[in-house]
């Protein structure tokens, strides 16, 4: 018997939380294989707790207080599960719509990796819009020697493809992975988490594939309103970038620091010159 963890986490995004778990728990059945959820519910005021828990008992509710954020809340699942232990850990977006056939798929090709490799090997799903088709999120790779740090997904509809990171929309990590490498660092309040995860399971030795076609659905953000719209003024656009959903200077700096090299200095400075400059990232 496999055991899977689902780690999870939301904050007032009730009905998308509910499809979310509903496409998980209509999942495929996959023979020998049972899986956990670990939901963080952060400080959620639409009484998404209380109606989780009515309506899928056996998910595992943790509770933030507001202040968690993307990768403080997958931390906290992360490591409820750790301490359990499972075979595999899937990160999953709340917002990430699974096809029923995704988790047998995922489970299988991690299988066959590991057979084919004879290491443990992560596995990364690619969402795309529900209208229009396009990839979203998945499996990346630095688009130049000289932007280490800029990345584009890279995806095929028919073979298994290797990537450097990935969003964490969608990722099953195996047990040896997650006990090697350990959690998503706590430097991470909300984004660069998953990017880092991954950058540091590639260079830990651990590969990983992006399954072939896609998983699910999941819309991609808009860049409306963030430090990235080049209509807003320079104030608030760098309010924004220096804001927690933006580029924290700090934790920017650690993840260039980490992963961009040589020449990590000007990667740190150049998205925050670039909004001085009136620049779309």
């Amino acid at each position: 018997m496999q055991a899977i963890a689902v780690l999870m986490t939301c904050h007032n995004r009730l009905e998308k939380t509910l499809a979310c778990l509903d496409r998980l728990f209509k999942s495929d059945p996959i023979l020998d294989v049972a899986f956990e959820v670990f939901l963080v519910d952060d400080g959620s005021t639409d009484d998404t707790a209380s109606i989780v828990e009515a309506t899928y008992p056996a998910v595992n509710l943790l509770a933030g207080d507001g202040s968690l954020y993307w990768n403080g809340g997958m931390r906290v699942a992360f490591a409820a599960a750790m301490q359990k232990g499972f075979d595999f850990y899937l990160l999953l977006n709340d917002d990430t719509m699974l096809y029923s056939s995704a988790l047998p798929r995922l489970l299988s090709s991690a299988n066959a990796e590991q057979l084919s490799q004879h290491k443990s090997v992560i596995i990364v799903g690619t969402t795309h819009e529900v209208l229009g088709g396009m990839p979203t999120y998945g499996g990346l790779c630095r688009k130049s020697v000289w932007r280490p740090l800029h990345h584009v997904i890279v995806f095929s509809q028919v073979v298994p493809t290797p990537c450097e990171t990935a969003n964490g929309n969608c990722v099953l990590v195996p047990s040896e992975a997650a006990m090697q490498l350990g959690n998503l660092d706590p430097v991470f309040v909300h984004a660069m988490g998953d990017i880092d995860y991954g950058l540091r399971a590639t260079k830990a030795g651990f590969p990983l594939m992006v399954l072939p076609g896609y998983v699910g659905t999941c819309s991609h953000n808009s860049i409306g309103n963030t430090f990235m719209d080049t209509r807003l003024s320079l104030g608030v656009r760098w309010t924004k970038i220096m804001g927690l959903k933006g580029l924290p200077p700090r934790q920017w700096h650690v993840l260039v620091r980490r992963h961009a090299g040589f020449f990590w200095p000007l990667m740190f400075i150049w998205p925050y010159l670039k909004v001085i400059l009136g620049r779309r990232q």
